[in-house]
């Protein structure tokens, strides 16, 4: 049997260099695409964009109605005459009456109560609360309307227990408060 990979090892070698030039050919040919264009004049661009230069400008765009200041009532449609009274009033907070009307002296310090902070406290004696015995006399109605103005401390009236706090400083029952919620 005669060896023919003898005899044939030229022509193997050129088939590999064949190979290896067109695999070169084909990668360094990609690296090399230029991107070239034809500039006619230096004026070219900025021409075509005169017109939109020299064009009159757009009307505005008619928007919403402004909205009436907060303080305002909303406007109310013909029809529903009276009606927007009606919703100011129920849109304004009202103040809680206060439990103790015949009760002459200093306001409580509500900050005692655990959970409520300097912040909270200036929000309710906007609303009218400044004494224990107000706040421990809020039944669920009033706690919802409460929770519902105080923004983002909104659930703290139940989860804290104001009202058993309230109850108990308005009573004077320093033990019995700290027996429950700690001390004070």
């Amino acid at each position: 049997m005669p060896d023919w990979s003898a005899n044939t090892w030229l022509l193997v070698v050129i088939a590999l260099l064949a190979l290896l030039l067109a695999v070169w050919r084909i990668f360094a040919g990609v690296r090399r695409t230029r991107v070239e264009f034809e500039r006619t004049s230096a004026e070219g661009p900025a021409r075509r964009n005169q017109a939109l230069i020299d064009a009159p400008a757009a009307p505005p765009v008619p928007g919403p109605p402004p909205a009436p200041p907060p303080h305002m009532p909303p406007p109310t449609p013909d029809g529903l005459a009276g009606i927007g009274e009606v919703i100011a009033a129920a849109a304004e907070p009202e103040p809680i009456v206060a439990a103790l009307t015949e009760f002459d002296g200093e306001d409580d310090d509500l900050t005692r109560i655990k959970g409520l902070g300097p912040r909270i406290a200036e929000q309710l004696q906007a609303l009218g609360v400044t004494r224990f015995a107000q706040i421990a006399a809020w039944n669920e109605a009033e706690i919802d309307r409460i929770d519902a103005q105080l923004g983002r401390f909104a659930g703290r009236i139940r989860r804290d227990d104001w009202p058993g706090q309230a109850r108990l400083l308005a009573e004077g029952d320093t033990p019995g408060y700290e027996a429950r919620f700690g001390k004070l």
